[in-house]
Formats: C-alpha cells, sequence, structure tokens
C-alpha cells in the first residue's frame, strides 16, 4: 500500500513548477471540461511523474477509471472554517470509506454551481477527521484566496484541527486576478514556519493539461 502523506513529502518546488507534477485537476466530474481518463492520458503521454484530480465534492470519476500509477486519488471540498470560505484537498484517501463519503456531493449541482456550493454545511473539524479516517492528508487549497485578514492566525486554526498541508504553488495570476490580503510568498513562509506538507497545482478546468 502507498503511504501518500510520505510520498507528497518527497515532492519538491521544481516538479510543480516545471510541469512534472500536479495536484489539482477538474473533469467533466465536477465543473470542468475534461474527461477523466483523458487527463490521465495526456499526463502519461507529457511524461508527469504524478497528478491527481480533485474534483468538487466527490470522486465519481474514480468509480470507474483506468487504472494508473501516476495518478493520486483526491478531491476538493467546499467548506467553511469560521467565517472563511475555503476549499480543501484530500490526498490519498479511500474513495469508499464511510466517514469520509458523508461529506460527498448528493447531487451534480453541488460539483459545479457556485452558488449552491457557498451554501456549503461540512464541518471543517469533522471533514479533516473524516479525511485522516480515509487515510489521507489534508491540504488547503489556493489560500491567499481566503479572505481572512490574518493567514497565520487562519492557519494555527486549521493546524489545530489537523491540517497537514498547505498549497503553495498555484497559478494566482492566471486563475485568481483579485488577490485578497495574501501571496504565494507569504503562504511559503508560513508553511515552512509550521512545517506543513507543501504541494501545487493548475486548477485545471480545460480539456489540455
Amino acid at each position: 500500500m502507498i503511504d501518500y502523506k510520505e510520498l507528497i513529502k518527497t515532492f519538491t518546488e521544481d516538479d510543480f513548477t516545471q510541469k512534472r507534477i500536479n495536484l489539482h485537476i477538474h473533469t467533466i466530474h465536477s465543473d470542468g471540461e475534461a474527461d477523466f481518463d483523458e487527463i490521465i492520458s495526456q499526463a502519461e503521454q507529457l511524461n508527469y511523474k504524478y497528478i491527481a484530480i480533485t474534483d468538487h465534492n466527490t470522486m465519481s470519476g474514480y468509480e470507474n477509471s483506468k487504472n494508473a500509477e501516476i495518478l493520486i486519488p483526491g478531491v476538493e471540498f467546499d467548506v467553511w472554517c469560521g467565517y472563511v470560505f475555503m476549499h480543501l484537498l484530500g490526498y490519498g484517501v479511500d474513495k469508499n470509506n464511510p466517514m469520509l463519503k458523508k461529506f460527498f456531493a448528493k447531487s451534480k449541482q453541488e460539483t459545479e454551481w457556485d452558488i449552491i456550493r457557498l451554501f456549503s454545511k461540512r464541518n471543517i473539524k469533522e471533514l479533516i477527521k473524516a479525511i485522516h479516517n480515509a487515510g489521507g492528508i489534508a491540504v488547503l487549497a489556493h489560500p491567499a484566496c481566503c479572505w481572512c485578514i490574518s493567514m497565520d492566525r487562519f492557519v494555527k486554526k486549521l493546524i489545530s484541527y489537523g491540517l497537514d498541508g498547505i498549497e503553495v504553488y498555484y497559478p494566482y495570476p492566471r486563475f485568481r486576478g483579485i488577490l485578497k490580503f495574501h501571496n504565494e510568498t507569504s503562504i511559503k513562509k508560513i508553511a515552512l514556519k509550521y512545517n506543513l506538507i507543501m504541494t501545487g497545482g493548475t486548477d485545471l478546468h480545460k480539456k489540455n493539461l
């Protein structure tokens, strides 16, 4: 059995910035345009070391997907932490874990419509606990997009709930034109300060990697 936590710890900044690893990809199973297996095939053809397909609030794409060594099981949940709306990535999780399955979307709309996803009632503490129970790690997605004044305090709160990592390498200028209070440099400093796992991905929603 693969220890995904230890595996992801070995990934470097170059892996993410030089297009060898992409841990944030969406498909038609949520709000993306790409076919699930087509993304895997593209990644194999482009010699990616690893990818993770992280559809919103669902892992339905993994049900009948092709078996690929480069694929790390993943999911991206919509969740509130106090007054902050955030996205939480789960990596290395067992999609059939009963505790985790309770957090999956009950309809297709919950995977693709922003207005519905904003009304998520998931409990952040219970969600992180479920990700761990499913054998995975919990990672804060694109943190510079979070509307919180003190990222340090926010991350410390998440760490107290069991947060394992932060998505440090992310194309903010391309996908998130209006940065809030933070940037990649400040996020990386916080990750290093608290010894958090650093991940990265393109947040792909198009058809091609």
